[in-house]
């Protein structure tokens, strides 16, 4: 039977729990701040300052495709770091990933432009993207899994949102720095140097980003494993060969929220600027607004997931979002700027409907000894599948097609996919994830 725990030790580990959720969304955020700065930048300033010798449209797929090469290693750096996070702790591999993120950030505002360097520059930006997508590859899962671990058993819904509100978070810090350089600088100036600016403040979040996490404690949960006698495989190893299906499935829920999310948060800032000739200003501050109503509403979404159930919100919540994609483009085709903003702020609600319980509900799929390792490639892989290549395969199919419907037609396929993938999911799948990983463990340990 299970030690009674102490009115003490409970508030003890109440406060804890506050303080890790705190930790993960300050963090996420930072994270998130450094990834989305990066895409902006993509959107608005790369294709000139890095691409100057290709038209528009392909400048724009160009800076894309450095988009798309950080999706493209987050896979390996959730391998790398569930590895670590798994083996040797979640503390400490949140910092190292962190450290990665924030630095790489810092140095690509410190990169020259094409004109002074050649080719040599667009080379240095892939590989700070790629080696920054390592970073991160690592940072979702470990807050995720930190969070879910703390979390009171019947609010961890609730404790879950905690790192997933730091993606609007980042979002409109990251827009907000690009908006404030952009309205208060001349054109030529932002593109000269004002762009950079926001990249070399990373630094200072950085700071407050480790401060935080070095006051962070290990789980009990993961501290108890850590105490049992090593034993067997590698977590990577154990993730593929027993628990693939589990990642299959997983990825396959995130890819058709993930697709959508950045069409809403990247592809219309170059989509509404170069095609429908909006205010880059404007569009940025749509972004901002609809991420903030997107921020706002995550707890309680992630509330109403622990008395509903993950799994059921998921489901109602990725059919809003499949109609509302429907309408995504077509919107901002009017060119209507009051409609643009009002639709741009209920996309934000219906992202968060649905970003809010994907982090523990797919989490929770994978036991605790393999946990950041399963949850970590799951997730990168369905954000390399939605995020990482829609912003490049929308300008593709822009420039082949010439309309808008092809890629609204490409979010409604994997918006379905993603549903038929959730559908799919028991509760054996979800619901009492993290109670078969603690009986796990206990089988484990009696062993």
């Amino acid at each position: 039977m299970a030690q009674q725990l102490t009115d003490s030790a409970r508030t003890q580990q109440a406060q804890q729990a506050r303080r890790v959720a705190w930790a993960a969304f300050i963090g996420s955020t930072i994270e998130w701040y450094d990834f989305f700065l990066y895409a902006t930048a993509a959107a608005l300033v790369f294709n000139r300052q890095f691409f100057p010798d290709a038209d528009p449209a392909v400048g724009s797929i160009a800076a894309f495709g450095t988009l798309a090469a950080g999706f493209l290693s987050r896979p390996l750096g959730g391998l790398v770091m569930g590895h670590f996070g798994d083996r040797y702790g979640r503390k400490n591999t949140l910092i190292v990933s962190l450290l990665i993120t924030g630095l790489c950030t810092t140095a690509i505002g410190l990169i020259p432009g094409y004109a002074a360097i050649g080719v040599a520059a667009p080379l240095l930006l892939t590989l700070l993207r790629v080696v920054q997508g390592i970073g991160l590859g690592g940072e979702w899962g470990g807050a995720v899994v930190m969070t879910l671990e703390h979390a009171p058993a019947h609010r961890r819904g609730l404790y879950g949102a905690a790192p997933q509100m730091g993606v609007p978070a980042g979002l409109i810090t990251a827009n907000l720095a690009v908006l404030g350089f952009n309205w208060s600088l001349d054109d030529e100036a932002f593109l000269a140097w004002g762009w950079r600016i926001p990249f070399l403040l990373s630094v200072l979040l950085l700071a407050v980003g480790l401060y935080l996490r070095l006051r962070i404690e290990e789980s009990r949960a993961y501290t108890t494993l850590a105490r049992a006698p090593q034993r067997r495989r590698m977590p990577v190893a154990v993730v593929l060969h027993d628990h693939w299906r589990d990642v299959i499935r997983a990825s396959l829920v995130i890819v058709g929220n993930s697709s959508v999310a950045y069409v809403f948060m990247v592809y219309v800032l170059s989509y509404g600027k170069q095609v429908r000739h909006l205010d880059s200003g404007f569009l940025l501050l749509t972004v901002v607004s609809g991420a903030a109503l997107w921020l706002v509403s995550a707890p309680w979404w992630g509330s109403l997931g622990d008395r509903w159930g993950l799994r059921r919100l998921f489901l109602v919540g990725g059919i809003v979002r499949v109609s509302w994609a429907l309408l995504f483009l077509p919107v901002v085709d009017t060119g209507n700027r009051a409609l643009i903003l009002a639709y741009m702020l209920s996309m934000g609600l219906v992202l968060s409907m649905t970003n809010a319980s994907v982090g523990v509900m797919t989490s929770s799929m994978f036991p605790l000894h393999i946990r950041y390792t399963g949850s970590s490639i799951a997730y990168q892989t369905g954000s390399l599948l939605g995020g990482g290549i829609t912003p490049l395969v929308a300008a593709s199919l822009l420039e082949l097609t010439h309309t808008s419907a092809s890629v609204t037609l490409y979010l409604f396929a994997v918006g379905l996919l993603s549903l038929a993938a959730t559908a799919g999911l028991s509760q054996h799948n979800v619901g009492d994830g993290v109670a078969r990983a603690e009986q796990h463990l206990a089988t484990e340990n009696n062993n």
